[in-house]
């Protein structure tokens, strides 16, 4: 029932509303009076409470006296809490019972809006900062590094087979039900942080993979039948799903693997290019990673869903964004 469509004053409204509170703190052993009283004596909700404004805005702790490395601490905070929002919807496909086509585009609509923000918003580092405090700062943060994100690595195992995130170089070696722990061995984003010189991998990766190693291997195991290719997969078996609503999840798909595998990717690759790189040549990364050849996608080519795609598709993964630019 929608009580806000009713007078505040309707019997039927009043009668109704102290009925289903009552069988709700009935749950409680707490009689309904003892909780009206209570609710009586709260105080009221504020907004800075309810989003824990004081606690939100103290999490912003530069390292240096740089003004710019504020905007790269909140840029990176904000990233994070949509990698959040994205997981989130992920997580609510994943485990909605009697699953429909509608439902997973919607959701998968609503992740592609969160990743375009945050293709559009790395603006803010692009121009945003003054390269030449940028440069300095970042001295300062060695050897942390945006590499260490667990929540985009979760968001890549949730979307597709583990396979496919392995390095296109050993991918062959391996078949979609090996062990994810094989698998996670050769994974491609070790190959950014890797010494080109000595082969070695970086501090940054090393501390990450101490820290989320395991996590991520058990996310593997337990998305194998739940992340989104898979469920794409159900739901196009199923006979109640039309022509059109497989288009529209087909569509959907495609426009999430673009997203995050080719436009936000080069949209951090431009951001990396315009403070690592000068007439000098190109700058290290914080954490040793190997930008240059880490973040396009024609040298990676993760692809998230390779039969959606045909093979000049594939071949040229990530041209028309670097012709556009």
């Amino acid at each position: 029932m929608n009580y806000s469509d009713k007078q505040e004053t309707d019997p039927e409204l009043v009668d109704n509303l102290l009925s289903e509170l009552k069988k709700k703190y009935s749950l409680t052993g707490q009689s309904l009076t003892d909780n009206l009283e209570g609710l009586l004596h709260a105080n009221y909700l504020k907004y800075w409470n309810y989003v824990h404004l004081d606690t939100l805005l103290s999490l912003q702790n530069p390292r240096t006296d740089f003004p710019d490395e504020m905007i790269f601490i909140v840029y990176h905070q904000v990233t994070e809490l949509y990698f959040k929002l994205i997981l989130s919807e992920i997580e609510q496909i994943a485990t909605e019972e009697n699953i429909t086509a509608d439902f997973f585009t919607t959701k998968l609509k609503r992740i592609n809006l969160f990743f375009q923000i945050l293709t559009f918003s790395y603006d803010t580092m692009i121009e945003g900062m003054d390269v030449k405090q940028f440069r300095q700062f970042r001295m300062a943060l060695l050897p942390a590094s945006g590499f260490q994100s667990a929540q985009i690595r979760k968001i890549e195992i949730w979307a597709t087979d583990f396979i496919n995130l392995v390095n296109k170089k050993h991918k062959n070696s391996f078949a979609p039900n090996d062990e994810i722990s094989d698998m996670f061995q050769y994974i491609y984003w070790k190959a950014g942080a890797t010494d080109d010189t000595t082969g070695e991998e970086t501090i940054t990766s090393k501390h990450f993979q101490e820290k989320y190693k395991t996590d991520f291997i058990l996310l593997g195991e337990a998305t194998r039948t739940s992340n989104l290719w898979q469920i794409y997969l159900k739901l196009v078996a199923q006979p109640a799903t039309t022509d059109t609503q497989k288009e529209q999840m087909k569509e959907a798909l495609r426009k999430f693997d673009t997203l995050m595998n080719v436009d936000w990717r080069l949209a951090h690759f431009k951001s990396a290019v315009r403070y690592l790189k000068n007439g000098d040549g190109t700058i290290d990364a914080t954490g040793g990673t190997n930008w240059q050849k880490y973040l396009p996608p024609r040298f990676q080519k993760v692809i998230f869903y390779p039969e959606l795609w045909v093979e000049n598709e594939i071949n040229e993964w990530g041209k028309k964004w670097v012709d556009k630019q």
